[in-house]
Protein backbone atom coordinates (compact mmCIF):
# COMPACT_ATOMS: atom_id res chain seq x y z
CA UNK A 1 0.00 0.00 0.00
CA UNK A 2 1.72 3.73 -1.17
CA UNK A 3 2.34 5.29 2.26
CA UNK A 4 -0.32 8.43 2.40
CA UNK A 5 1.88 11.24 1.22
CA UNK A 6 0.87 15.14 2.30
CA UNK A 7 3.07 17.50 -0.23
CA UNK A 8 3.73 21.06 1.39
CA UNK A 9 4.29 24.41 -0.40
CA UNK A 10 4.62 27.37 1.17
CA UNK A 11 3.51 30.24 -1.39
CA UNK A 12 4.07 33.91 -1.37
CA UNK A 13 3.13 35.72 -4.72
CA UNK A 14 3.58 32.62 -6.49
CA UNK A 15 -0.18 33.20 -8.49
CA UNK A 16 1.48 32.39 -11.83
CA UNK A 17 2.92 29.13 -11.04
CA UNK A 18 0.52 27.37 -8.50
CA UNK A 19 -1.38 25.75 -11.03
CA UNK A 20 1.11 24.13 -13.27
CA UNK A 21 3.03 23.40 -9.89
CA UNK A 22 -0.36 21.43 -8.64
CA UNK A 23 -1.13 20.08 -11.60
CA UNK A 24 2.36 18.92 -12.13
CA UNK A 25 2.68 17.36 -9.00
CA UNK A 26 -0.99 15.28 -9.01
CA UNK A 27 0.12 14.12 -12.28
CA UNK A 28 3.10 12.61 -10.90
CA UNK A 29 1.91 11.29 -8.01
CA UNK A 30 -1.83 10.56 -8.05
CA UNK A 31 -2.31 9.60 -4.82
CA UNK A 32 -0.41 11.93 -2.89
CA UNK A 33 -2.37 15.43 -1.32
CA UNK A 34 -0.80 18.78 -1.79
CA UNK A 35 -1.25 21.60 1.33
CA UNK A 36 -0.59 25.08 0.05
CA UNK A 37 0.25 27.36 2.75
CA UNK A 38 -0.26 30.99 1.53
CA UNK A 39 0.97 33.96 3.47
CA UNK A 40 -1.45 36.83 2.79
CA UNK A 41 -0.63 36.97 -1.16
CA UNK A 42 -1.86 39.90 -2.16
CA UNK A 43 -1.36 38.80 -5.97
CA UNK A 44 -4.24 36.52 -5.04
CA UNK A 45 -2.20 33.16 -4.66
CA UNK A 46 -4.77 32.41 -1.95
CA UNK A 47 -7.79 32.41 -3.48
CA UNK A 48 -6.47 30.83 -6.23
CA UNK A 49 -5.18 27.69 -4.25
CA UNK A 50 -9.16 27.89 -3.05
CA UNK A 51 -10.42 27.62 -6.93
CA UNK A 52 -8.11 24.75 -7.47
CA UNK A 53 -9.21 23.44 -3.68
CA UNK A 54 -13.30 23.40 -4.70
CA UNK A 55 -12.15 21.48 -8.46
CA UNK A 56 -9.72 18.99 -6.40
CA UNK A 57 -10.46 16.93 -3.27
CA UNK A 58 -6.50 16.32 -3.24
CA UNK A 59 -5.70 20.38 -2.78
CA UNK A 60 -5.97 22.03 0.81
CA UNK A 61 -5.50 25.19 1.54
CA UNK A 62 -4.04 27.03 4.66
CA UNK A 63 -4.80 30.92 4.56
CA UNK A 64 -2.07 32.58 7.46
CA UNK A 65 -2.66 36.53 7.79
CA UNK A 66 0.71 37.72 7.27
CA UNK A 67 3.97 36.47 5.48
CA UNK A 68 5.81 34.72 8.43
CA UNK A 69 8.69 33.08 6.69
CA UNK A 70 9.52 29.43 5.46
CA UNK A 71 10.40 27.92 8.24
CA UNK A 72 6.72 28.57 10.09
CA UNK A 73 5.15 27.42 7.05
CA UNK A 74 6.54 24.20 6.94
CA UNK A 75 6.41 23.31 11.20
CA UNK A 76 2.50 24.59 10.66
CA UNK A 77 2.18 22.21 7.43
CA UNK A 78 4.08 19.31 9.28
CA UNK A 79 1.54 19.41 12.26
CA UNK A 80 -1.25 19.40 9.77
CA UNK A 81 0.40 16.16 8.05
CA UNK A 82 0.69 14.79 11.52
CA UNK A 83 -2.72 15.33 12.67
CA UNK A 84 -4.45 14.02 9.33
CA UNK A 85 -2.74 10.99 9.84
CA UNK A 86 0.21 11.16 6.54
CA UNK A 87 2.96 8.86 6.37
CA UNK A 88 5.15 10.88 4.57
CA UNK A 89 5.14 15.02 4.56
CA UNK A 90 7.30 16.68 1.39
CA UNK A 91 8.49 19.92 1.32
CA UNK A 92 8.42 21.61 -2.51
CA UNK A 93 8.89 25.02 -4.03
CA UNK A 94 5.72 25.97 -6.02
CA UNK A 95 8.08 27.78 -8.03
CA UNK A 96 8.46 25.04 -10.63
CA UNK A 97 12.30 24.98 -9.35
CA UNK A 98 11.38 21.55 -7.72
CA UNK A 99 10.60 18.87 -10.60
CA UNK A 100 7.71 16.54 -9.52
CA UNK A 101 9.28 13.60 -11.63
CA UNK A 102 11.84 13.17 -9.01
CA UNK A 103 8.91 12.59 -6.27
CA UNK A 104 9.06 8.34 -7.13
CA UNK A 105 12.68 8.27 -5.84
CA UNK A 106 12.08 10.07 -2.59
CA UNK A 107 9.33 7.71 -2.16
CA UNK A 108 11.50 4.42 -3.42
CA UNK A 109 14.00 5.83 -0.65
CA UNK A 110 11.53 5.48 1.49
CA UNK A 111 10.41 2.37 0.82
CA UNK A 112 13.63 0.88 1.61
CA UNK A 113 14.27 2.44 5.06
CA UNK A 114 15.21 5.95 5.11
CA UNK A 115 13.30 8.61 7.52
CA UNK A 116 14.37 11.48 5.59
CA UNK A 117 15.08 11.76 1.89
CA UNK A 118 17.28 15.09 0.36
CA UNK A 119 16.86 16.12 -3.02
CA UNK A 120 20.64 16.50 -4.02
CA UNK A 121 21.77 18.78 -6.39
CA UNK A 122 25.80 18.22 -5.14
CA UNK A 123 25.70 14.20 -5.95
CA UNK A 124 26.24 11.90 -9.35
CA UNK A 125 23.28 12.57 -11.57
CA UNK A 126 22.40 16.34 -9.62
CA UNK A 127 22.58 19.97 -10.99
CA UNK A 128 21.07 23.26 -11.46
CA UNK A 129 19.85 24.60 -14.73
CA UNK A 130 19.33 28.43 -15.14
CA UNK A 131 21.74 30.11 -12.70
CA UNK A 132 24.63 32.91 -12.59
CA UNK A 133 28.03 31.66 -11.06
CA UNK A 134 26.94 33.83 -8.22
CA UNK A 135 24.03 32.12 -7.17
CA UNK A 136 26.27 28.69 -7.68
CA UNK A 137 28.79 29.81 -5.33
CA UNK A 138 26.48 30.96 -2.73
CA UNK A 139 24.72 27.61 -2.85
CA UNK A 140 27.36 25.28 -2.79
CA UNK A 141 29.69 27.72 -0.73
CA UNK A 142 26.73 27.96 1.94
CA UNK A 143 26.22 23.99 1.99
CA UNK A 144 30.09 23.43 2.37
CA UNK A 145 30.48 25.92 5.07
CA UNK A 146 27.72 24.08 7.04
CA UNK A 147 29.16 20.91 6.39
CA UNK A 148 32.36 21.56 7.63
CA UNK A 149 30.82 23.65 10.41
CA UNK A 150 28.50 21.06 11.75
CA UNK A 151 30.80 18.07 10.91
CA UNK A 152 28.46 16.20 8.81
CA UNK A 153 28.51 14.09 5.26
CA UNK A 154 25.39 15.50 3.41
CA UNK A 155 26.62 16.79 0.11
CA UNK A 156 23.22 19.18 0.33
CA UNK A 157 22.07 20.42 3.57
CA UNK A 158 20.75 23.55 2.33
CA UNK A 159 18.23 21.84 -0.30
CA UNK A 160 14.44 22.53 -0.03
CA UNK A 161 13.36 19.47 -1.75
CA UNK A 162 12.77 17.14 0.97
CA UNK A 163 10.45 14.40 2.54
CA UNK A 164 10.05 13.32 6.29
CA UNK A 165 8.32 10.00 7.34
CA UNK A 166 6.04 10.51 10.59
CA UNK A 167 8.59 8.75 12.58
CA UNK A 168 11.08 11.32 11.70
CA UNK A 169 8.94 14.24 12.11
CA UNK A 170 7.88 13.07 15.28
CA UNK A 171 11.39 12.81 16.28
CA UNK A 172 12.58 15.78 15.78
CA UNK A 173 11.01 18.28 18.47
CA UNK A 174 9.12 20.59 15.83
CA UNK A 175 8.13 23.23 18.55
CA UNK A 176 11.78 23.78 19.38
CA UNK A 177 13.02 24.51 15.32
CA UNK A 178 14.21 28.04 15.69
CA UNK A 179 15.04 29.03 11.78
CA UNK A 180 12.55 30.47 9.43
CA UNK A 181 14.83 31.06 6.43
CA UNK A 182 17.59 29.69 4.22
CA UNK A 183 18.72 27.79 7.64
CA UNK A 184 15.31 25.93 8.45
CA UNK A 185 16.69 23.01 5.59
CA UNK A 186 20.10 23.12 7.41
CA UNK A 187 18.46 22.60 11.03
CA UNK A 188 16.09 19.84 10.50
CA UNK A 189 18.39 17.92 8.76
CA UNK A 190 21.34 18.40 11.31
CA UNK A 191 18.44 17.33 13.51
CA UNK A 192 17.69 14.33 12.39
CA UNK A 193 20.99 13.08 11.64
CA UNK A 194 21.60 14.18 15.53
CA UNK A 195 18.62 11.98 15.96
CA UNK A 196 20.09 8.93 14.68
CA UNK A 197 17.66 8.75 11.96
CA UNK A 198 18.51 7.45 8.30
CA UNK A 199 19.14 10.33 5.83
CA UNK A 200 19.68 9.54 2.27
CA UNK A 201 20.14 11.56 -0.71
CA UNK A 202 18.80 11.28 -3.90
CA UNK A 203 19.87 13.42 -6.84
CA UNK A 204 18.11 15.90 -8.19
CA UNK A 205 18.02 18.82 -11.34
CA UNK A 206 16.87 21.98 -9.71
CA UNK A 207 15.54 24.86 -12.52
CA UNK A 208 15.23 28.00 -11.93
CA UNK A 209 12.13 29.84 -11.50
CA UNK A 210 10.64 30.98 -14.81
CA UNK A 211 7.87 33.61 -12.88
CA UNK A 212 8.14 35.70 -9.96
CA UNK A 213 10.95 36.65 -7.73
CA UNK A 214 13.36 34.53 -5.73
CA UNK A 215 12.86 35.07 -1.94
CA UNK A 216 16.16 34.93 -1.19
CA UNK A 217 17.46 38.14 1.10
CA UNK A 218 20.82 38.95 2.95
CA UNK A 219 18.92 38.64 6.16
CA UNK A 220 18.25 35.29 5.29
CA UNK A 221 21.68 34.33 4.08
CA UNK A 222 23.05 36.52 7.34
CA UNK A 223 20.38 34.29 9.44
CA UNK A 224 22.18 30.81 8.13
CA UNK A 225 25.55 31.91 8.97
CA UNK A 226 24.52 32.68 12.64
CA UNK A 227 22.50 29.89 12.96
CA UNK A 228 25.34 27.36 12.04
CA UNK A 229 27.25 27.83 14.83
CA UNK A 230 24.08 27.96 17.28
CA UNK A 231 23.29 24.65 16.12
CA UNK A 232 27.04 23.49 16.76
CA UNK A 233 27.15 24.63 19.92
CA UNK A 234 23.50 23.82 20.96
CA UNK A 235 24.54 19.83 19.62
CA UNK A 236 27.90 20.22 21.90
CA UNK A 237 25.53 21.17 25.30
CA UNK A 238 23.04 18.30 24.33
CA UNK A 239 20.23 20.09 23.20
CA UNK A 240 20.07 18.65 20.02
Amino acid sequence: MAPRTLIITPTYNERDNLAEFVSSVLAAAPEAHVLVVDDASPDGTGALGDELAARDGRVRVLHRAAKRGLGTAYLEGFQRALDGGYDVAFEMDADLSHDPRHLPAFLDAIARGADVVLGSRNMPGGGVEGWGLGRHVLSKGGSLYARTILGVGIRDLTTGYKAFTRRALLSLDLGSVRSNGYAFQIETTYRALRKGLRVVEVPIVFVDRRAGRSKMSRRIFAEAIVEVFRLKLDAARGRL
